[in-house]
């Protein structure tokens, strides 16, 4: 996995909520590495089936898509698992 040059030290994730306030949690570098390489393989099969259709299904994989596209953007970007080459 690639990560840009930086402290090896906890990554804060941080959501905006609409009331205005933030909720923040401490994530370590095995944490924030795991849960890119989860979201790069995580695929339809979960999606369906742990939603209640369709529709929710489609709403979770796009969310995913923008989390992934977070976590890359803040160089958390795992290269293709040797099983998926």
């Amino acid at each position: 996995m690639n990560q840009t040059p930086g402290s090896p030290g906890p990554t804060t994730l941080t959501i905006s909520v609409p009331t205005g306030g933030h909720e923040s949690e401490l994530l370590t570098q095995a944490e924030m590495s795991a849960l890119a390489h989860f979201v790069r393989r995580v695929g339809w099969f979960e999606f369906s089936s742990h939603t209640a259709d369709d529709d929710e299904a489609h709403m979770v994989k796009q969310a995913l898509d923008k989390l992934q596209n977070v976590l890359m953007r803040s160089g958390f970007y795992p290269e293709k698992d040797q099983a998926q080459r």
